[in-house]
């Protein structure tokens, strides 16, 4: 039976839970964004913020979208603790990414980590991709079909895949595959213990109009 990734799921996630302070960013991100130059970057789907907080501590400013009005607030307090400069360089918008459109051509990096999308997951990243200006860098992060930490979500439509499914995915001819892996990392769990995690990961860079294929 699948499960219902609505904001009423999410906001009961979330509530309760002390402001994630000590949250580090997703190691995935820190691998692959740690040598892009900062611009402007677009977090869909940030949770509690420590990506968002993490980037604009290296000079990017982020839009940061989540649907859960609780999550936001987290993020907001999270950012606070590190500094104004750093909670200066990130807008918090509250978005359904199931119906919400960023603008095309808009963001020097795209990321977006384990979203759990409650429509059409390939309209979602067509919409993410999109937005990402010709040079800049589209990074998704999601679970793998063999995670064992989410196979309780095995019945739920969209929540794992492939970084080679979503690279096939990709508007032909406008983008170069930089990374297209599965990769196993060590994590924390909500009960506490370590658990292993395999995350399916891509990162591809959107050519410009006139750029010939790679390679």
């Amino acid at each position: 039976m699948s499960e219902e990734f609505d904001q009423a799921f999410w906001e009961e996630r979330y509530r309760g839970r002390t402001v994630a302070c000590g949250r580090q960013p997703n190691p995935q991100l820190v691998a692959e964004a740690a040598d892009l130059a900062p611009g402007s970057a677009l977090d869909a789907g940030c949770g509690e913020g420590a990506d968002a907080v993490w980037l604009a501590s290296r000079g990017w400013q982020v839009t940061a979208v989540d649907i859960a009005a609780t999550a936001l607030r987290h993020a907001q307090e999270h950012a606070e603790t590190a500094g104004s400069e750093i909670a200066s360089r990130i807008d918090w918008l509250q978005a359904d990414l199931t119906s919400w459109k960023p603008a095309e051509d808009e963001f020097d990096l795209v990321s977006t980590h384990y979203v759990h999308a409650a429509a059409s997951r390939g309209a979602l990243f067509d919409r993410l991709a999109a937005s990402v200006v010709p040079g800049g860098t589209l990074l998704i992060v999601g679970h793998h079909p063999s995670d064992p930490a989410t196979a309780s979500h095995a019945a739920t439509p969209d929540v794992h895949f492939t970084a080679e499914e979503i690279a096939a995915d990709l508007e032909p001819g406008r983008w170069d595959i930089v990374v297209a892996e599965t990769r196993t990392r060590s994590a924390t769990g909500h009960d506490g213990y370590e658990t292993t995690v395999r995350d399916a990961v891509l990162r591809a860079r959107k050519r410009h109009p006139d750029q010939r294929p790679s390679g």
